[in-house]
């Protein structure tokens, strides 16, 4: 297997986004203000917890974003969910990154626990998604675990995150 990129920058993300990376038809980031990442810091096919793959991903808080005006006024926090779909988008990045073709989409999650909240005061959220299965049928099928860390603190933790690719119907 030829060397892959396993860093990419937020560049990286946005031509993911615009069909640039995987091609027409394939694993697509969402755009801004949807990408809830900024860098990938590292993705394997082998590593992680389970040997069948990782990545690591990173975003920056600003006081600034988007939720933070509407959810809630008074008392801002990230929505959950949020950080779940960045879960999702990163856990179908890499079956794109594996070569996988077909649209991509978040098919559930067995288990998500949160303890903690993003607030405009904090700096970094990290990703952190261990994969547990990869099956490559007609559906390519991506299983994994994540975690999700705000300045160095779990704040989620989620099994079972589901995210398929599927080539379009005709």
């Amino acid at each position: 297997m030829s060397e892959r990129q396993t860093v990419f920058d937020k560049d990286d993300l946005l031509r993911c986004a615009r069909a640039e990376m995987f091609g027409p038809g394939n694993a697509q980031l969402p755009l801004p203000p949807m990408l809830m990442a900024d860098r990938i810091t590292d993705i394997s096919a082998d590593g992680g917890e389970h040997g069948k793959g990782h990545i690591d991903a990173e975003f920056d808080i600003k006081p600034d974003l988007w939720f933070f005006e509407c959810h809630f006024p008074g008392n801002p926090v990230m929505p959950g969910c949020l950080g779940l779909d960045g879960l999702w988008q990163l856990t179908g990045f890499g079956l794109g990154w594996r070569g996988f073709k077909g649209q991509g989409f978040a098919l559930g999650a067995q288990e998500v626990k949160f303890s903690g909240m993003v607030r405009p005061t904090n700096k970094l959220l990290t990703y952190r998604i261990d994969y547990t299965r990869v099956i490559d049928r007609k559906l390519k099928l991506g299983v994994a675990d994540g975690k999700v860390y705000v300045d160095g603190e779990q704040i989620y933790a989620v099994t079972g995150l589901k995210v398929g690719l599927a080539e379009p119907q005709s």
